[in-house]
Parts: structure tokens; sequence; C-alpha cells
């Protein structure tokens, strides 16, 4: 169990791992690298992680997946209106507005999901649960009559993440987020024109 100075100083490491990341892509980062960026010298790095840079690796995706989810909430989990919805998808695309090319979701997937399986069993567990959590607001809404009887909420959900994932990854090659709010508007808009009254 760490202490909370040695949380702290972990948490350091991880920040100044992924920042480097971010910045020269996985291969070109070595610990030194890491170490420079976070003051923190050889012997400390090994010993929060002894296992090395495929360790720091994973302990980077986990910090990355986390601050998707969370920099979602609370709309994420409270998907229960329209207007909650609204939110949802503004709360996302400036977010990712805000981040431009450097964003949590293109760490965990175009760099470091590619190089450790571990880390690709992160990004899988993270996508499970974003997906969990709109089917949730989609099985509510559906309930509701606000969303059509005849929408699958899992598929429904897989597609709105699928059309997040793309818009980012556009919004990282280009620094414009105008694919990512097209494609979560189109998304939307589908769940809203399926139910009874707009048909």
């Amino acid at each position: 169990m760490l202490t909370k100075k040695g949380a702290a100083t972990r948490l350091r490491i991880v920040d100044a791992a992924a920042a480097e990341i971010r910045e020269r892509g996985v291969n070109a980062v070595t610990l030194e690298d890491v170490g420079k960026r976070s003051e923190t010298g050889k012997s400390q790095l090994f010993h929060y992680f002894p296992e090395g840079k495929e360790q720091l690796l994973l302990a980077v995706a986990q910090h990355e997946a986390d601050r998707v989810l969370e920099d979602q909430q609370p709309h994420l989990g409270q998907l229960t209106s329209w207007d909650a919805w609204d939110r949802w998808r503004d709360a996302v695309v400036e977010r990712y507005r805000r981040q431009g090319v450097h964003c949590p979701l293109g760490v965990l997937i175009t760099e470091v999901g590619r190089h450790t399986p571990a880390a690709q069993a992160v990004t899988r567990q993270l996508l499970d649960q974003w997906q969990h959590e709109v089917r949730v607001g989609i099985e509510h809404m559906r309930a509701a009559g606000l969303i059509g009887a005849h929408i699958d909420p899992d598929r429904a959900a897989g597609a709105v993440i699928a059309a997040i994932q793309g818009g980012v990854t556009i919004l990282m090659s280009t620094g414009s987020s105008k694919h990512l709010e097209f494609a979560m508007d189109l998304c939307l808009d589908h769940l809203r024109t399926s139910a009874p009254a707009h048909r």
C-alpha cells in the first residue's frame, strides 16, 4: 500500500510518461526521458515499476482509460432525458476540442494499446464499460418511449462509441472537432427519430 506521498510520486511518473508518449510516441520514449520529466531518479522509477517500461506502459494505459470515463461524468451516468444526452454530447466535444491532438483516448488506442497485450486488455475494458454506460442510457430512454422499441441498445451503444472514436482519430490528425460533432449528432438524431412520435 502506497503512502500519500508515494502515490503522488507514482502518479507524477505516470503523467510524465503519458506526456512523453503523446509528444514522441511509445518507441522513442525511454525510462531516462520519463525520469527527467518527472524529476525522479532511476532507483525511484524501478521502485514503483520494478518490471520496467512494460509495467509503466500498462500503468499509463490504465490511467488514460480512467481519464476517458472520468472526463465525461456526471453526464455519462445520467443519460435519462434528451437534455441530458445533449449535455453529454457537448461535454465530450468540448473536452476533446480542448485537448486537441493530445487526448488520453488517442494515447491509449493508437500508441500504448498497440505495444502490449495487457494494455489492449485495458482498452477493451474501457470500451466495454463506456458502451455499458451508453447502453444503460438507451435502455432507459427506450423504456420511457423516447427511443423506438426496435432499437437494439447494445448495437446502438457500440455504434455511438465507434462514432466517437472515429471522430477523435480524425481530430488527432487534423486538429478539427467537426467530424466528432457530426458523428455524435447523427447518432443522437437517429435515436431521437426512432421514437413512435417521430415516425
